[in-house]
């Protein structure tokens, strides 16, 4: 019934052509193509660094274009699923080819997961059997292991030629779609993941966030075979942007991983002066370290979370672990994500922002040990960039998707949740950005309601998972479903009220001009 009605709503807005125009000139006005490559900004932080003792994987999935369609789903079973005889065409006697081409035995197990591929994956994907399992970019799956892939980092060259990056391997599309259905804990996950870049060869660079309630990793690839994996400390974080991290690591520490030979290889091919084993420089061996594209960024996240370390812009490599001032909070992690340069030394300097336009979706995952099993993942989700969409907090058993989150593409469509969001935020940088302060005023709300009522709802579905476990986590389920219809029923109403705002004349241009800048209290949203 809701599904109908707002179809007629929207059915209502498209027959009027005027405003049709005019949301496209919003849209063509805010939102300008970007000649900057994909990049992506992470925060992942330990159990005791965070205020509820929870793991925390954060990061932006930035894009090189602005419009950029993202899927809500969640993967019952892995479709290599072969039971009865299956004729499914990515399966071929025991044999499972992913989305970018690549073959690999058919894994044992089959754990459910959640995930947020693109809208176009299937299009996207190299062969005719992608079928959505392409860049599906962050999950957690049934055993609460959590996967953001990933941050593109750049390889030197002195490191490809040595061992050079191969045509079809693991890849940023595939690892969450790989490594999901099959790891049982985080650093399951690491060994796993090792393993295939090894066998199979790698196809770029890349840093990617592994956790699980007790412990996160952060792991890198820094040539066709070579990787690296530090665990985070309990009571720090990492921040990472597009070069390459890790530094000043031991490589006989339990606490890091990493290919076999690694260090001889450095040693043979160079490409470290003088390689020490116990103070190594992974980063300076395969990255490119100092590029103010990437270094910015970290020197901004860390001066929010850790304001009392002051630290020089621009520094070749910044610390790779930090403790925070105080302990991280969700909405520490949200502001982190949407962090500009504003009030800095860096204003007016840096180009690149950790918060941008361009952001395909942003998502906060966190991994609780004091919950029940089923309840210890929630993701906290960003459709679009988190400049315009609210972080929607959805427990990782949530399975029924809503309608609008598995609809539409790249092209703007009236009844797609993405679009929704992506719209109003569009609207708002209509003449001049004069809403968007009402945009983050009417998110921050959301926002602030939903994180003050955490901690009651985890109480109570305790306390209902002792008495039913599968009454809490219908509730569960239910709770997330409905928020996520809500939100975006939200954003559809806004954005028609925003619409009648710019679009009424009567009042002439300096009154229609009347925003949250004037006067927060005649703000239309």
């Amino acid at each position: 019934m809701l599904l109908a009605k707002r179809e007629k709503i929207m059915k209502s807005i498209i027959d009027n052509r005027f405003i049709v125009c005019l949301l496209w000139m919003a849209m063509i006005c805010s939102i300008l193509p970007s000649k900057d490559v994909d990049a992506c900004t992470s925060i992942m932080a330990g159990k005791k660094a965070t205020d509820s003792e929870i793991i925390l994987v954060a990061r932006n999935e930035d894009f090189s274009k602005n419009n950029w369609n993202k899927y809500l789903v969640f993967r019952h079973y892995p479709e290599y699923h072969t039971k009865n005889g299956s004729d499914n065409p990515v399966v071929k006697e025991g044999i499972w080819t992913l989305g970018n081409g690549l073959k690999v035995p058919v894994p044992e197990n089959e754990f459910s997961y959640s995930a947020m591929p693109d809208a176009d994956a299937y299009e996207e994907a190299t062969n005719a059997i992608g079928n959505r399992f392409y860049f599906e970019e962050r999950g957690i799956n049934q055993r609460n292991v959590a996967i953001s892939a990933t941050n593109s980092v750049e390889v030197n060259d002195k490191a490809k030629r040595a061992d050079p990056l191969v045509t079809i391997g693991i890849a940023e599309s595939i690892i969450p779609t790989l490594i999901l259905p099959q790891a049982e804990t985080a650093l399951g996950a690491v060994q796993l993941l090792g393993h295939y870049v090894e066998q199979y060869g790698a196809s770029k660079g890349n840093g990617i966030l592994i956790g699980d309630p007790e412990q996160s990793w952060y792991f890198e690839i820094g040539s066709g075979h070579h990787w690296i994996a530090v665990k985070v400390p309990e009571d720090s974080y990492i921040a990472v942007a597009n070069g390459m991290r890790v530094h000043s690591v031991d490589l006989d520490s339990k606490n890091v991983l990493h290919s076999k030979g690694l260090f001889e290889f450095v040693s043979k091919h160079k490409l470290l002066d003088k390689p020490k084993r116990h103070l190594f420089n992974f980063a300076k061996a395969f990255g490119i370290p100092g590029v103010p594209y990437n270094v910015d960024r970290i020197w901004l996240a860390q001066k929010l979370l850790t304001p009392s370390k002051v630290q020089k812009t621009r520094q070749y490599q910044y610390p790779l672990f930090l403790k925070p001032d105080n302990k991280i909070r969700v909405k520490d992690v949200m502001n982190v994500l949407r962090a500009t340069y504003k009030g800095t030394k860096l204003e007016g300097i840096a180009k690149r922002p950790i918060g941008v336009d361009r952001t395909a979706e942003s998502h906060i995952m966190t991994l609780d040990q004091n919950m029940p099993d089923a309840l210890k993942g929630i993701i906290w989700q960003a459709v679009g960039t988190p400049l315009g969409a609210p972080y929607m907090p959805l427990y990782r058993v949530m399975d029924d998707i809503p309608p609008g989150y598995s609809l539409g593409s790249n092209q703007y469509s009236p009844l797609s949740a993405y679009w929704a969001f992506r719209g109003l935020y569009a609207l708002g940088n209509f003449d001049n950005n004069e809403f968007v302060p009402c945009i983050h005023q009417l998110w921050d709300k959301y926002e602030q309601q939903f994180i003050n009522e955490h901690e009651y709802l985890n109480r109570m579905l305790k306390e209902i998972y002792r008495l039913n476990q599968k009454t809490a986590i219908d509730f569960a389920r239910k709770y997330s479903t409905g928020i996520a219809y809500q939100l975006v029923g939200i954003a559809n109403k806004e954005r028609n009220n925003l619409m009648t705002k710019i679009t009424d004349n009567q009042g002439g241009k300096s009154e229609r001009r009347v925003g949250c800048r004037a006067n927060a209290s005649k703000c239309p949203l």
